[in-house]
């Protein structure tokens, strides 16, 4: 199942007090950025996270789920709905995500 533009709306609106949130269309699904740097996805309407130490900090009782067949564990984010929480949680992981890849 895909994820929905509704849904990518509704999370990009819940960060909209963070600056240079941008995101790009892959298979029907989304990833998310943070400054340039990979935060972690929209997979089948879900908010997954890169698993940083951080995040699991941020997010102790946070389940683990696959964003598709193949892939690593994500950490699952279920307060979407407090922009307040959201935003902390991009922040504090900001740091410890790896710096974007360079184009050759």
């Amino acid at each position: 199942m895909a994820s929905s533009k509704e849904y990518l709306d509704f999370i990009l609106e819940q960060v909209s007090e963070l600056d240079n949130i941008s995101y790009k269309a892959m298979m029907g699904e989304f990833i998310i950025y943070y400054n340039g740097k990979i935060i972690g996805g929209i997979y089948d309407d879900r908010l997954l996270v890169k698993p940083v130490k951080s995040a699991i900090n941020y997010m102790p009782n946070a389940e683990y789920e696959l964003p598709y067949d193949g892939a690593k564990q994500m950490l699952l984010v279920d307060n979407v709905d407090n922009k307040e929480y959201l935003t902390g949680l991009l922040n504090v992981m900001y740091d410890e995500l790896p710096a974007p890849k360079s184009k050759k």
